[in-house]
């Protein structure tokens, strides 16, 4: 049975990030269950609003979480584009930086000696990894490209009665963009994985 409450460290609403409350809800509650049975990886902290959800449930339960993202954000993210924040604009090398900000709310939330930043492209971080995990969240980029490189990089990598789990999963075209929606499918068409309901665009998967 999952909680129904949210027990968080710190107000998330002055974190900056883009997770719908109800969704937010659902992935803490499969965190929670998850955490009980090993660590759990997110692709794409951005400034850490997901991490604190994450974070807060493997505290709980003396767990990890492994927290992949190159912190110089994505497509949307960059100078010109619609979610640019000039306030993440590193001016000294022309370069979006969200780290410093991701940090920050990890001292906010007293959730250091929890969350493990790994600073790296997604590829990159999984060229050599093993360690089996209870929860993959992926949240990264959204073109087709870097939606299909965090899914072959990582899904292998639920254990079984893992959760593998997917934000801005889109059915109608016409509410959002397809990359994240094609994974889910993906997932799915591998035999690997049984979809949960979606909650808004939050799928969740669990590993057969």
């Amino acid at each position: 049975m999952l909680p129904n409450s949210v027990d968080l460290p710190l107000d998330i609403n002055s974190v900056k990030g883009f997770l719908d409350d109800d969704e937010a809800k659902a992935l803490y509650q499969h965190a929670i269950a998850a955490a009980q049975r090993g660590p759990i990886l997110e692709v794409g902290s951005y400034c850490g609003k997901s991490t604190v959800y994450l974070g807060a449930a493997c505290k709980q339960h003396n767990s990890v979480l492994f927290a992949v993202d190159h912190h110089r954000g994505s497509e949307e993210h960059q100078l010109g584009e619609e979610y640019h924040d000039p306030d993440l604009y590193d001016v000294r090398f022309k370069k979006m930086d969200s780290f410093p900000e991701f940090r920050h709310t990890l001292a906010r939330a007293n959730l250091e000696e929890v969350v493990v930043p790994i600073v790296a492209p997604s590829v990159l971080a999984a060229r050599f990894w093993s360690t089996p995990l209870a929860m993959v969240f992926i949240d990264g980029g959204h073109s087709m490209e870097a939606a299909l490189n965090d899914y072959r990089c990582w899904s292998g990598h639920v254990m079984r009665g893992g959760l593998l789990v997917i934000h801005d999963v889109f059915p109608n075209p016409a509410d959002g963009g397809r990359p994240p929606y094609e994974i889910w499918k993906l997932a799915q068409e591998s035999g690997l994985f049984e979809a949960l309901p979606l909650v808004k665009s939050l799928g969740v998967l669990k590993r057969l």
